[in-house]
């Protein structure tokens, strides 16, 4: 009898040796598992940023041709609006030339007509920021003056400008020319049949 119970006792013994083994084959399957799936996760993010950075790519790539071409026109057309407001300033000239060739020739009109185109230009000029620099009976400014001559003016202040030669211009605020001028010497009159003293720049 003793020998029916030993390989009872035997499969028993393998049986239960099989099922400790299980719990501890099933959980190295799981982590293998896991890192596969951790694996598969990385390789996609991976992809992912990957083609986001294709795109960041793309997209200054485009900026850059879009901003040369946009500093192109604006090199070739910055002057497009400007031009266009000479455009009336020139058919002006145009129609004066032509009046003025005719066998009928009204100096008033002309004249109005003149005064007229220049008044257009001039507003033109002004609306994009280039004025005029006058000044007439202004204090001499050596950085916006020129002063061409210096007379002795009885009863004007040493240093203002008597008269203006040329007018100067300024674009905004930078002089693209200075006004040739006229300036008052110090010290009063000067003595009858004395010559202008004559100067290229009064500092």
């Amino acid at each position: 009898m003793a020998t029916e119970k030993e390989p009872a006792v035997e499969a028993e013994e393998r049986d239960g040796s099989a099922g400790g083994a299980g719990p501890e084959a099933d959980k190295a399957q799981g982590g293998e598992e896991e890192l596969l799936l951790s694996l598969q996760d990385a390789r996609a993010k991976a992809d992912e940023h990957w083609n986001q950075l294709l795109r960041v790519r793309a997209e200054m790539a485009n900026l850059q041709r879009r901003s040369e071409r946009e500093l192109e026109n604006a090199h070739k057309y910055g002057l497009e609006k400007f031009a266009a407001e000479l455009l009336p300033v020139i058919d002006g000239l145009e129609m004066g030339l032509a009046a003025a060739g005719g066998d009928n020739v009204d100096p008033v009109r002309l004249r109005e007509g003149m005064e007229l185109t220049l008044k257009i230009l001039t507003a033109a000029a002004d609306k994009f920021g280039l004025r005029a620099v006058d000044p007439a009976g202004e204090r001499f400014n050596p950085e916006w003056h020129q002063a061409m001559s210096v007379q002795a003016a009885p009863g004007a202040e040493p240093n203002t400008v008597l008269a203006v030669y040329q007018k100067g211009y300024r674009l905004n605020d930078r002089l693209i020319r200075p006004a040739m001028v006229v300036v008052s010497a110090a010290g009063g009159g000067r003595p009858d049949g004395a010559a202008e003293k004559k100067i290229d720049e009064m500092a």
